[in-house]
């Protein structure tokens, strides 16, 4: 297995991914969509991506957004999409994704990386935990829906 920052190069096999990321959280298949949505990440240079591979097949990926702390004045990263395939699960394929995102914080002087998960995927949550992710307690998260706001 071979994990790296994924580039253009990469768009078939991540928008594969991402695809079934997306179904996973109950959207519908939208092949093209979610290829126009990666591909736009790798234009705008707005998101970092790493991938694990072996023999050709895409196997995982987590997709990182930059945010900064004020606070703090300090970067920190967004995991935001973490997903492995089905025959890959329980072979270290997210180990190998959240090191990297882990590595590719600390190079970058980031604060800290936030994530977010389902109150269900027990399985991440384990996994979040066992790399040392804290479930916060501090703040509330409140999110303003401006979909079909137009």
């Amino acid at each position: 297995m071979k994990i790296y920052q994924a580039t253009n190069s990469d768009l078939n096999g991540i928008t594969s991914l991402f695809n079934e990321y997306r179904m996973f959280y109950k959207q519908e298949e939208n092949l093209e969509g979610a290829r126009d949505f990666i591909y736009e990440r790798f234009q705008q240079s707005d998101s970092v991506i790493f991938t694990v591979v072996e023999d050709g097949e895409y196997l995982g990926f987590t997709q990182l957004y930059p945010s900064f702390s004020s606070v703090s004045m300090k970067r920190l990263w967004i995991l935001n999409d973490l997903f492995v395939v089905e025959s890959a699960r329980k072979k270290g394929v997210a180990q190998m994704l959240l090191d990297a995102a882990k590595n590719f914080a600390i190079e970058t002087n980031a604060k800290s990386i936030e994530l977010q998960t389902a109150f269900d995927n027990k399985q991440a949550q384990r996994l979040y935990e066992k790399n040392s992710y804290k479930v916060e307690t501090t703040f509330y998260t409140y999110s303003l829906s401006l979909e079909n706001k137009k």
